[in-house]
């Protein structure tokens, strides 16, 4: 392990990475950063309870719990993964979140180990039934919060059938995308292929979502989406270790089963780069704040049921990924996560930069803009990170996959800190989250089934 001073040493030299919050310039032509933060909100405090350090002034509470009955009679779904909130009436908050289920995860089931509670729903609620005998058992639960008095007013499904729901995205028209992370064809169990994408009404009046696919975005292994909101343009990373970064032009906003084009990503005069930077592959082809700009490449049979779109898509040209994970839109902006890219693959984090023409004829003469943000190439700093948000006042804070994981915090000047330390369980944090006030973040502890409010004086 390094010592503090290697370690504000690696921290200065890669948090430059880190600058697209603010203009980026060249790091041989700036003034040298100064300062890094160990702790942006001070030192983690050893959790009495042993399960989540946080700040000294900051404490968490454990708002739901897998297993436990919810009001619509079900159980709350094991494996929490991504997750978003939005403005309800009387200052409550709508969450609506994702569980990364299987029809083999028995113990995380909605319907109990033995299936006990299946009955009470209509097989045509679900988008795979799994003729009867294996049911897809992922989908979404939605959650009424109320942050005043931070608890629970209901929580109930919103969505079933499908399988591993991993992450996805909130849309301006106050929906939730929901991502399988799944590419498992129709045949002798399954009723329906999977590896689409469903959009889930976030709704005070919780109710089962219509489980009909986006298959217009493309069936492939699924992550997260983000939307721009002047130009309704979903964006998606791929789970793949050879993945591809796409949009998705939706004819319809309102109804995204409506059909629309989709693209994937490419660099401009780079065809086909990889942007992966592994050791094995003897080059670093992307460095830290080099801007590329981008061009987009037409997808075709989207539906693709060889699971083959990323290998379409990098012999057109199209620019490779090392498992695109968490992405979020910001101010003009968005970034997004690649869980193992980087020379020693601990996860680089990427910001593009839309063109003022996003979408148009026009955009190849103003084009969007990609950056590779942080490479750490040290997991002193950060690991595998994976799904991500942005905070109302700029930071990002960054879910870690790995069996000891922290929330880790970037400032807009590019200081990294600790912000939480899971202690409790060897399992990834995800669907990190704040509330629309910023007063409140919420994450989940996967493998324990547990979601967690936080709360703390945020913006100091």
């Amino acid at each position: 392990m390094q010592n503090r001073r290697e370690f504000l040493k690696t921290s200065l030299a890669v948090s430059a990475g880190f600058l697209g919050l603010q203009q980026l310039v060249n790091a041989q032509f700036r003034e040298p950063i100064t300062k890094t933060l160990d702790y942006g909100y001070g030192e983690l405090m050893p959790d009495p309870n042993k399960i989540m350090d946080l700040p000294k002034g900051f404490s968490y509470k454990i708002i739901s719990r897998k297993g436990n009955k919810m009001a619509d009679g079900f159980l709350v779904p094991g494996r929490p993964d991504g997750m978003a909130t939005f403005n309800g009436a009387n200052g409550k908050i709508i969450i609506v979140r994702n569980h990364e289920n299987s029809p083999h995860n028995l113990v995380d089931s909605a319907f109990g180990e033995n299936y006990s509670l299946l009955s009470k729903l209509d097989k045509k609620k679900f988008y795979d039934f799994g003729r009867g005998k294996m049911p897809s058992l992922g989908g979404t639960s939605t959650i009424i919060f109320d942050e005043k008095k931070q608890e629970i007013v209901q929580e109930s499904l919103s969505l079933v059938g499908t399988n591993r729901n991993c992450a996805g995205g909130k849309t301006p028209w106050n929906s939730w995308i929901t991502c399988e992370e799944d590419v498992n064809l129709a045949g002798e169990v399954a009723e329906k292929s999977h590896g689409f994408n469903f959009e889930v009404p976030a709704t005070e009046k919780i109710r089962l979502a219509n489980p009909q696919p986006i298959k217009a975005m493309g069936r492939f292994n699924h992550e997260a989406v983000c939307v721009d909101p002047k130009t309704n343009i979903i964006y998606q990373t791929e789970d793949a270790h050879d993945g591809l970064i796409y949009r998705f032009m939706p004819l319809n906003p309102k109804d995204l089963t409506k059909g629309g084009k989709l693209q994937a990503l490419a660099i401009k005069g780079q065809k086909s780069l990889d942007t992966r930077n592994w050791n094995e592959l003897n080059t670093t082809k992307v460095t830290v704040n080099q801007e590329l700009e981008v061009e987009w490449i037409d997808m075709e049979n989207v539906e693709s049921p060889e699971n083959n779109l990323r290998y379409q898509g990098f012999d057109k040209g199209a620019a490779r990924f090392a498992r695109g994970e968490g992405m979020w839109f910001g101010n003009n902006e968005f970034y997004f996560a690649c869980t193992n890219g980087g020379n020693i693959k601990k996860g680089q984090v990427f910001r593009y930069k839309p063109s003022p023409a996003e979408g148009t004829a026009e955009e190849n003469r103003q084009p969007a803009t990609v950056s590779l943000f942080a490479e750490p190439n040290n997991s002193e700093i950060v690991k595998y990170c994976d799904n991500l948000t942005i905070a109302p006042w700029g930071d990002i804070v960054m879910c870690e996959d790995d069996t000891d994981p922290y929330l880790v915090g970037v400032t807009p000047k590019g200081e990294f800190y600790r912000l939480a330390h899971n202690v409790g369980f060897k399992c990834e944090l995800a669907g990190v989250t704040f509330s629309p006030s910023g007063n409140t973040l919420f994450v989940n502890i996967q493998d324990a089934g547990l979601t967690l409010a936080i709360t703390g004086a945020w913006k100091k």
